[in-house]
């Protein structure tokens, strides 16, 4: 599929992305129409999110320094919430509160559960006990020696560490089934996943959640490293050990810390 037939609004949202991905980018277009003819039209006639160009937004990391793609199910459902780039909630500002964790924080149910298992990896938090009255002194603590306190340095350190932060489905459409889209995308992704494993440095892939783990059929993800657990919507995710010796180390939630 050449460069011209692509829907200019498809084209326009790689503006975003950083040049060293735009040919690879391209060619993973170029399989979703081989795949599913008529697709990427009929898509940019609808409605979809994420909404203002933010369709490849994850791509603003440079492929190079890629060590990590981080695989959601796709965008949040909402508008202001649905960025382009997974599980950042766009409608959350402060990460703390008085009580907890932030009301916005706690709407994003992946986000919350994500943050508590970055704490409960980092002893602050009881894996057995992280309800809103354990919340309440580690917020305390979180707002006065040196965490972070907004999601956009979470963003912000998950990518110093080199992670790559994609959905399993680009978009979210609330009249097709996530699992329908995510089809339509596999063959992107698997482009995607082609131009990373041909990278010196193989990235570790992290998939969350069954739509997530479809991925792992696929010939390219064989050539890299995998973890696997359930979606962070759900709460046994917490208590992940996968994700606590994968994330723990890494010390998200600190404003100082070397990748």
């Amino acid at each position: 599929m050449s460069e011209t037939r692509n829907p200019p609004a498809i084209l326009a949202a790689m503006e975003r992305a950083d040049p060293a991905w735009r040919p690879h980018l391209l060619a993973g277009l170029a399989a979703v129409e081989r795949a599913t003819p008529g697709y990427l039209a009929a898509l940019a006639a609808d409605t979809y999110l994420p909404t203002e160009q933010r369709l490849f937004a994850a791509f603003a990391l440079p492929l190079p320094r890629v060590r990590y793609v981080l695989v959601g199910e796709g965008p949040y459902p909402r508008a202001e919430s649905a960025t382009g780039v997974c599980f950042m909630d766009g409608a959350v500002g402060a990460l703390w509160c008085d009580t907890g964790l932030s009301k916005p924080v706690n709407r994003a149910t992946s986000l919350r559960n994500f943050i508590k298992m970055l704490l409960v990896a980092d002893g602050q938090l009881d894996p057995g006990d992280t309800a809103g009255a354990a919340m309440a002194p580690v917020a305390r603590k979180a707002r006065a020696d040196g965490a972070i306190q907004t999601l956009a340095q979470l963003q912000e350190n998950l990518t110093s560490h080199g992670f790559l932060l994609l959905n399993a489905a680009l978009v979210f459409r609330p009249h097709v089934a996530p699992a329908i889209d995510a089809r339509a995308w596999l063959p992107f992704l698997q482009v995607v996943l082609g131009a990373l494993a041909a990278t010196e440095q193989r990235p570790t892939l992290v998939l969350w959640g069954k739509i997530a783990e479809q991925l792992k059929r696929l010939p390219e993800a064989a050539l890299c490293p995998q973890l696997c657990s359930e979606h962070p919507y759900n709460l046994t995710f917490i208590k992940h050990r996968g994700m606590q010796d994968l994330f723990g180390p890494m010390q998200l939630l600190r404003t100082s810390h070397e990748p």
